[in-house]
């Protein structure tokens, strides 16, 4: 195990590869400065340049002895307007021709890549376009191929910017036809995560989780991004059906007005952490970082919040993807965590299991007394054996006052939990006694420097062990 030493932080972070991460160099200095996912944006991506990426970050595991994990962050139905001739712009009152005809875009009429946009609008609807800077009120539609927009907020029109329509029922799918090529082509690189863009109802996921099966014999978990009307709506019916939950609040803040995103998200994480389940906390974090060496103070207040809020992990999109200064702003990030984690003011509530008759419950009610005795007991690390990683989901999410381990023979789930707070997992091919493993885990932290000769640790096992049984015995140990 090398002892590499990076950010002793908890709170995960997410850095979005493009082209300010391309060579192998920057990608390890992102690792080392506090990186723990890799995020793949489908939307900007192509194959041979994710299929060098996904190589470069396996080797840095390999070389660092670390287990970084890929999130694969598919497009869904993003609406965006075509090519515009440079220079173009709106003023109020302008009216704006949509058409499916695929031609250079003016200030008077440009192209839409949505097929069946004209039948989707109707007339007083809203269109916003680039973030809702414009802002654009239908007049017209024939239903067919065009449709009339009346400027009421104007600016620069530019190439291929996202179009948001948040009064419209939009007909398209959220897993898209490129959207299955591109999870098909993502599935067989192995990736940790994947994360589904516009998700509206538990359809959206039933229909992704469909894929995966037919495409692999192996379960990758999917984050559902959180950034509709109709996504919060059916809130409780969208948890149940995915693996853990995005803040999205670019797009949300368009879609909804973006002075009720605050509450969104906090009413998102509680409703995940109820759940059990990570979340992910998006978009534009630390947006001054894209060209600027400091942040701004609200920037760090943002992301300090988040963490108080009781994020698993925060994104970085445009700041490592096409910014200036990638490693610095991971490591300006890794700072703030490591900062406000160290707040004994800061709990996230425990929530006790109560499902008696779930055929989990043990292991849940195992995880959650762990999880409460470092509170009482001065722990240094929570070390369990899994091979789904379901025990390392549960003890993550009751925020225990230590650090958690994880071992495993299944090398597949590694970098999934490296997305998890506070998890730190290891491969491990034991196959001795409960007893003999415990003395050989609780060995490797030690003689690798994550715990101390004399410091308490708690146990978790399978009794038998490793027989992909329950989880049902906790013992404290002294390493």
């Amino acid at each position: 195990m090398s002892k590499l030493k990076y950010p002793n932080k908890r709170t995960k972070i997410l850095a979005t590869l493009g082209p300010s991460t391309d060579t192998k160099e920057i990608l390890r200095d992102l690792v080392i400065s506090g990186v723990d996912v890799f995020r793949i944006n489908f939307s900007h991506a192509n194959y041979q340049d994710v299929e060098k990426k996904i190589k470069w970050i396996h080797e840095i595991n390999n070389e660092l002895n670390l287990s970084i994990g890929i999130l694969a962050d598919l497009q869904g139905p993003k609406l965006r307007v075509g090519d515009v001739k440079k220079g173009a712009s709106l003023k109020p009152g302008d009216i704006l021709t949509f058409t499916n005809e695929e031609k250079e875009g003016t200030a008077k009429e440009v192209f839409m890549t949505y097929e069946n946009f004209a039948r989707d609008v109707k007339v007083g609807e809203r269109i916003l376009i680039d973030d809702g800077k414009l802002i654009l009120q239908v007049t017209e539609t024939n239903g067919r191929d065009v449709v009339k927009a009346k400027t009421i907020q104007g600016g620069k029109l530019k190439s291929k910017k996202g179009v948001n329509l948040p009064n419209t029922q939009v007909s398209l799918p959220a897993l898209t036809p490129k959207d299955i090529e591109d999870a098909k082509f993502a599935i067989s690189k192995n990736v940790d995560w994947l994360a589904l863009s516009f998700v509206r109802h538990a359809q959206d996921l039933q229909d992704l989780r469909n894929l995966v099966r037919a495409e692999s014999d192996h379960k990758i978990p999917i984050v559902a991004k959180i950034e509709k009307p109709e996504a919060l709506e059916n809130i409780d019916e969208i948890i149940p059906n995915c693996d853990g939950l995005m803040v999205a609040r670019g797009d949300l803040g368009v879609e909804i007005p973006m002075e009720q995103v605050p509450l969104a998200q906090k009413m998102l994480v509680d409703k995940a952490k109820m759940a059990r389940k990570p979340v992910i906390i998006a978009t534009q974090m630390m947006e001054s970082m894209i060209s600027s060496l400091t942040p701004t103070r609200a920037e760090v207040n943002d992301v300090a919040n988040s963490v108080m809020d009781g994020a698993d992990a925060v994104m970085l999109s445009g700041e490592t993807s096409v910014g200036d200064y990638p490693v610095d702003v991971v490591q300006t990030m890794a700072n703030i965590l490591v900062s406000v984690e160290r707040d004994p003011h800061i709990q996230v509530p425990p929530h006790k299991p109560l499902e008696a008759n779930d055929v989990r419950f043990i292991t849940n009610m195992v995880c959650y007394n762990a999880a409460e005795n470092t509170k009482s007991v001065n722990v240094s690390a929570i070390v369990t054996l899994t091979y789904s990683g379901y025990t390392a989901f549960q003890i993550s999410s009751h925020r225990p006052d230590s650090h958690i381990y994880i071992f495993t023979p299944n090398k597949k789930i590694l970098g999934m939990l490296n997305m998890l707070w506070g998890v730190r997992a290891f491969h491990y091919k034991g196959d001795k006694s409960t007893d003999e493993t415990v003395i050989e885990v609780n060995r490797y932290l030690r003689d690798n420097g994550f715990v101390k000769s004399g410091e308490f640790v708690i146990n978790l096992n399978a009794m038998p062990v490793f027989r992909k049984g329950i989880t049902n015995t906790m013992r404290l140990t002294t390493v």
